[in-house]
C-alpha cells in the first residue's frame, strides 16, 4: 500500500469513527468526556496489539542498532518539517511572535542545519512550538467533543479528528516525490517517533493499573494545556475534571 492509499484509508477510518460518535453508539462510559468508552477500549486493544507485535519490537531494534547521532538527525529533520505547519497555525491563532519564530527555525535549520538534520535554531535560542490545526480550532472556541481513539493513529477527540485532513495537508512530507522515498521516510518517521516513547511507555506499563484510563486522562489534560498554552482557565479546568461521583 503506497502512502497515498494509506492516507486515504486513515482518513476513512477517522471519518467512520467520527460518524460513530455523532450517532451516539456504545454509550456505556462513566466518564462524561468518554461516552464511547466501550468502542474506544476495543480500538485501544487493537492498537495495543499492533504496537506490541510490530511497532514496539521494531522501535526497540531501531534504538539499539541505529547510532544515536543518526536518530537525532532523523528526529530533527522531521521536526524541522513540522515547524512549517506549526508556524502557520501560530499565525492562525494570532500568535505572531511564535509564528515568526517557527518560520525562522525552518529557515535557519534548512540552511545552516543541513536540511534540518541539525537543530541550529534551538542552539541559537529560538524556541520550538508544536501547534496543529486541532489546537487552532480549540483557540477559535471549538469544543473538543468526546474522547476518541482512532485505529492506528491513537488518542484523539472529535475536534482533533475533524482537524486531521488539514494537518495531513499541512505536512510537507506528504508531497515528497518519488513515492517510494515518501513511503520509506514515513516508515522511518513512525519508527523514530515510537522509539522516543519507549521509556515513557515502559513506565506507563509498570505504573498504571488501567492503562486505558491513564492514557485517556493524560491525553485530555495535555491537549487542554496545549490549547491554552499552559494557562488553562479555571472554568475550563473545572469542566475537564469529572465530579467525584463520576470517577471509578
Amino acid at each position: 500500500m503506497n502512502y497515498t492509499n494509506m492516507l486515504s484509508h486513515v482518513r476513512l477510518c477517522a471519518a467512520a469513527a467520527a460518524v460513530l460518535v455523532l450517532t451516539g453508539c456504545a454509550t456505556t462510559a462513566n466518564n462524561p468526556q468518554d461516552p464511547l468508552e466501550g468502542y474506544n477500549r476495543a480500538v485501544y486493544s487493537f492498537n495495543d496489539a499492533v504496537d506490541r507485535t510490530v511497532l514496539k519490537p521494531t522501535a526497540t531494534a531501531y534504538k539499539k542498532v541505529v547510532p544515536g547521532f543518526a536518530q537525532t538527525g532523523v528526529n530533527n529533520f522531521f521536526g524541522n518539517l513540522s515547524d512549517a505547519w506549526s508556524s502557520i497555525n501560530n499565525f492562525l491563532q494570532g500568535k505572531g511572535e511564535a509564528g515568526a519564530t517557527d518560520f525562522g527555525r525552518v529557515a535557519v535549520n534548512s540552511t545552516f542545519g543541513i536540511f534540518g538534520l541539525l537543530d541550529i535554531a534551538s542552539e541559537a535560542g529560538m524556541q520550538k512550538h508544536n501547534e496543529d490545526f486541532g489546537q487552532t480550532l480549540g483557540k477559535w472556541g471549538v469544543p473538543s467533543g468526546p474522547y476518541l481513539i482512532l485505529p492506528l493513529l491513537g488518542p484523539s477527540t472529535v475536534r482533533d479528528t475533524a482537524a486531521l485532513p488539514a494537518d495531513f495537508a499541512g505536512d510537507i512530507w506528504t508531497y515528497k516525490t518519488p513515492v517510494n522515498w515518501r513511503n520509506v521516510g514515513t516508515g522511518v518517521r513512525i519508527i523514530d517517533k515510537r522509539a522516543t516513547l519507549l521509556d515513557a511507555s515502559g513506565l506507563m506499563e509498570d505504573a498504571a493499573l488501567d492503562r486505558y484510563e491513564f492514557l485517556r486522562d493524560g491525553y485530555l489534560q495535555r491537549r487542554q494545556s496545549q490549547v491554552y498554552d499552559g494557562n488553562v482557565p479555571r472554568q475550563a479546568d473545572d469542566v475537564a475534571e469529572p465530579a467525584p461521583s463520576e470517577t471509578k
